[in-house]
């Protein structure tokens, strides 16, 4: 016999098996309840005379909720600040100014005795007026501190300390001093001085631009050497606002070398030689951030020498009991461009030693 639901003549061939097997597939979730639009009254509502057994629900209200403006409305806000602060960033503009070259001047001093000696660097060093001189970097001291207009005292400070690196390693290293390497110096130099930089020793000229004992001190290696690594040192460091973009440091040293011919053991006599260096650095904010100078002018004077000497690629020091050859510094033609004029000044004697 069928079942209580099942037809007199049972269940039809090929059809399911209970009425309810084709209403399986369909899913009332509480999602599909909630989502439609007609809901029947509770058995209280039915009693309260309501004729219809169903209501309409109101529409679903379609749109972003209040949690989705929220997150819109807040990208919106920093989207805008981002394009507000690109606009009106508190940082300075980095500055456009272009590197101005290098302006040298290097002006040997003749003697006019022979060159003083001594085999005890020391009594050398006594008998000169470079008795007081402090030794190596101590003696490039740091002047006191004051901001600027536009620049803080830690800026201040960067360019004082970079000027001051600069004259280290270009006036006492003794790896620089006798030509063996240009890197130290190199390193320091804004970028866009390095072709002018790298063309003086490549192809050093006398034209005020490209002589490598503007940039550097550098002794010929092949005749001198130091017979005392203890340099002596005296000067100034003074530092300014050139403009709004950039700060100003002059620096105004004087070193004395300790000198012997070059393969001399350590009883041979030794020579003062002294080289004043008046340098000019300049620092836009780029520079100050890379530890890097913009050098503008080098004003050098350096003897004792003879005027007769090339002193534009490596200085060639008078020696102890040596004297300066008979003539002049070379011959300046002024018809010709793009020249320096050619200068030789006289070694005092009170700046040499009086042993």
């Amino acid at each position: 016999m069928g079942g209580p639901g099942d037809p007199p003549e049972g269940t039809p061939e090929g059809a399911p098996a209970g009425g309810e097997d084709e209403y399986r597939s369909v899913v009332f979730d509480e999602s599909f309840v909630r989502a439609a639009r007609l809901q029947e009254f509770s058995a209280r509502e039915r009693m309260a005379d309501h004729s219809p057994a169903v209501r309409r629900r109101p529409p679903l209200q379609r749109g972003l909720s209040r949690q989705a403006l929220i997150l819109v409305l807040l990208i919106a806000i920093a989207f805008g600040t981002a394009i507000y602060m690109g606009v009106h960033h508190p940082y300075e503009a980095p500055a456009t100014r272009s590197a101005e070259p290098l302006r040298m001047t290097v002006i040997p001093l003749a003697p006019g005795t022979a060159v003083p000696g001594s085999t005890s660097t020391d009594e050398l060093y006594t008998d000169s007026p470079a008795a007081q001189f402090r030794t190596g970097a101590d003696g490039i001291t740091m002047p006191a501190v004051r901001r600027t207009a536009h620049f803080s005292d830690s800026q201040v400070v960067t360019a004082l300390t970079t000027a001051k690196d600069y004259l280290v390693e270009s006036s006492l290293d003794p790896s620089v001093l006798t030509g063996g390497t240009t890197r130290p110096v190199r390193i320091l130099l804004d970028p866009r001085q390095l072709d002018q930089f790298d063309r003086s020793f490549d192809h050093p000229a006398a034209d005020g631009r490209h002589a490598p004992t503007g940039w550097l001190v550098r002794f010929d290696a092949t005749r001198t050497q130091l017979a005392d690594k203890r340099i002596r040192v005296q000067g100034t460091l003074q530092a300014t606002e050139f403009d709004a973009n950039t700060l100003e440091v002059v620096a105004d040293h004087t070193f004395v070398y300790a000198l012997r011919p070059t393969g001399a053991n350590a009883r041979a006599k030794a020579s003062l030689f002294t080289v004043r260096r008046e340098l000019t650095f300049r620092f836009d904010r780029d520079d100050l951030r890379m530890h890097q100078a913009e050098l503008a002018v080098s004003y050098v004077q350096a003897g004792p020498l003879a005027c007769s000497d090339d002193s534009v690629s490596r200085l060639r020091p008078l020696l102890a009991g040596e004297t300066a050859k008979a003539g002049g510094p070379a011959g300046t033609d002024p018809y010709a461009t793009g020249s320096a004029t050619a200068v030789c000044g006289a070694l005092a004697r009170s700046a040499q030693p009086t042993v």
